[in-house]
C-alpha cells in the first residue's frame, strides 16, 4: 500500500509562486505514473498534470500551461508541482495521485488508485 503526503501549500499573493513536494513511500516511484489534481472551493477535483513513469511524457491542463511544471525525482521517491504566475483561479486542494493513465490529455481523478490527503494553496490578495 503506497502512501503519499503532499506539503508545500501556502497563502501567496497573485503572481507569486509556490513549489509543492509529493512524498511517496510502500513502493518505488519508478513504477507508475503519477499526476497532480486540485479542487477548487465549491468545485469538483480536476486534473492538473501528469507524467510517465520515465517522465518523458507529461499532460498538462490548458490552465496552466507555461505556468506550472511538474517534475519527478525517482531517487528520492518524490515530486514536484513548481507553481509560476498563481492567480486566484488557482486556489484550491491540490492533491498527488499514483498508479493513473497519462496519455495525451490531462489527467482524470477517475484513473487514479492511490491518493494523498492534499495541501491547501490559496492565491489572494
Amino acid at each position: 500500500q503506497l502512501q503519499i503526503v503532499e506539503s508545500g501549500g501556502s497563502w501567496v499573493q497573485p503572481g507569486g509562486s509556490l513549489r509543492l513536494s509529493c512524498a511517496v513511500s510502500g513502493g518505488t516511484l519508478d513504477y507508475y505514473q503519477i499526476a497532480w489534481f486540485r479542487r477548487p472551493p465549491g468545485k469538483e477535483r480536476e486534473g492538473v498534470v501528469c507524467m510517465s513513469t520515465s517522465g518523458g511524457n507529461t499532460n498538462y491542463a490548458d490552465s496552466v500551461k507555461g505556468r506550472f511544471t511538474m517534475s519527478r525525482d525517482n531517487a528520492k521517491n518524490t515530486v514536484y508541482l513548481q507553481m509560476n504566475s498563481l492567480e486566484p483561479e488557482d486556489t484550491g486542494i491540490y492533491y498527488c495521485a499514483v498508479n493513473g493513465f497519462c496519455h495525451f490529455k490531462p489527467p482524470s481523478p477517475d484513473e487514479y488508485e492511490f491518493w494523498g490527503r492534499g495541501t491547501q494553496v490559496t492565491v489572494s490578495s
